[in-house]
């Protein structure tokens, strides 16, 4: 679905050009991050600024349509981070590069979009030498 462009760029700029579950910055980055429909079209979400989220293709492309996974720990299945009503503070914290979920949402979210993929490992450690890890806010 288009997002016309002045949508786009209040999206990425509320976000601070950071994805919005991984916490990536997206300077530097090759593609351009994706905005992802936290609640997605064929759920009914609409394409408004309280409905997207600045995504990586990486965590786009995992979470696609999904809203919900389950937690490893419990098996539960639980609504995956949704950034417009949700703190990314209560749900993960981190321990050097890897990010760690600390409740049923993030652990699923973490598991979900393979938020400690060896790519999103191998950036954040080129990050941190250009002091972009980890993100403010993201502490």
């Amino acid at each position: 679905m288009a997002v016309p462009a002045s949508l786009r760029r209040r999206v990425t700029a509320r976000a601070k050009q950071r994805g919005e579950y991984c916490g990536l910055s997206q300077l530097g980055q090759a593609a351009t991050f994706h905005l992802d429909h936290v609640v997605p079209v064929v759920a009914g979400g609409a394409t408004v600024l309280d409905n997207l989220a600045l995504a990586c293709i990486h965590c786009s492309l995992r979470k696609g349509a999904r809203q919900v996974a389950p937690d490893p720990k419990t098996g539960r299945t639980v609504r995956l981070l949704h950034p417009r009503e949700q703190q990314w503070n209560h749900h993960f914290r981190w321990a050097g590069n890897e990010l760690v979920g600390i409740t049923a949402t993030g652990r699923a979210t973490l598991e979900a979009l393979a938020l400690n993929s060896p790519e999103h490992q191998i950036i954040r450690s080129f990050e941190s030498l250009l002091g972009r890890h980890p993100p403010p806010g993201h502490v």
